[in-house]
């Protein structure tokens, strides 16, 4: 069954920042290999769901022309809002999580950090599915997920990349994994997707 708001409320009622995203040097990492791994040096308009306080969204920013992102938790959004103040004219919050309607809006990038394990798998399939349609031809879906059990979590990170790897309008473009973390980037399967040296004239 999938996490609950109110799993999430207490967690933001106990600590600003429950999961040490500005603290903890494996989320610093996380973060810098995350924008590392992105094909394109810049995007047009991209969607974070779960971006709790804004941590990577301020990275986002700085590589998409628009970035919506997305938490359930208001006091997540308004910890975000201020983190964001600087790029608000390129930045929306809203208040929505995975699992409710999509906004009516296509992108060319769609990130997935941390956020899918909350998810039960059958309505993480249908949340692929909806990336999928929502995502530019030859967009980019990059899914990043800490690998080891969490006992509340319907879903290990392991369980995630595999449902969403089997997706059939995705195609991986590259994937890093270490013990802690599985990081893949996908592309819609049409058009045929083509390396950064490749789209760059290296090749």
């Amino acid at each position: 069954m999938t996490l609950p708001s109110s799993y999430f409320e207490d967690m933001y009622a106990a600590a600003a920042d429950p999961w040490s995203f500005t603290t903890r040097w494996y989320e610093r990492r996380k973060r810098a290999l995350t924008m590392a791994a992105l094909p394109n040096p810049r995007y047009r308009s991209a969607f974070e769901p779960g971006c709790s306080i804004g941590t990577l969204t301020e990275q986002l920013v700085t590589r998409c022309d628009r970035v919506l992102a997305s938490d359930p938790i208001a006091k997540a959004l308004d910890a975000a809002a201020v983190r964001l103040d600087a790029a608000r004219d390129r930045v929306e919050l809203r208040r929505w999580s995975l699992g409710d309607d999509w906004p009516a809006a296509r992108f060319d990038l769609i990130v997935f950090s941390e956020v899918c394990y909350y998810l039960d798998a059958d309505t993480l399939r249908t949340v692929t599915q909806q990336a999928v349609a929502h995502l530019e031809p030859g967009g980019t879906l990059l899914v990043v997920h800490w690998r080891h059990p969490v006992p509340d979590y319907p879903l290990t990170g392991d369980e995630v990349h595999d449902i969403v790897s089997a997706d059939p309008g995705v195609v991986r473009m590259s994937a890093y994994q270490d013990e802690d973390m599985r990081l893949e980037v996908f592309t819609t399967s049409h058009p045929e997707p083509r390396s950064v040296a490749r789209r760059g004239g290296l090749l």
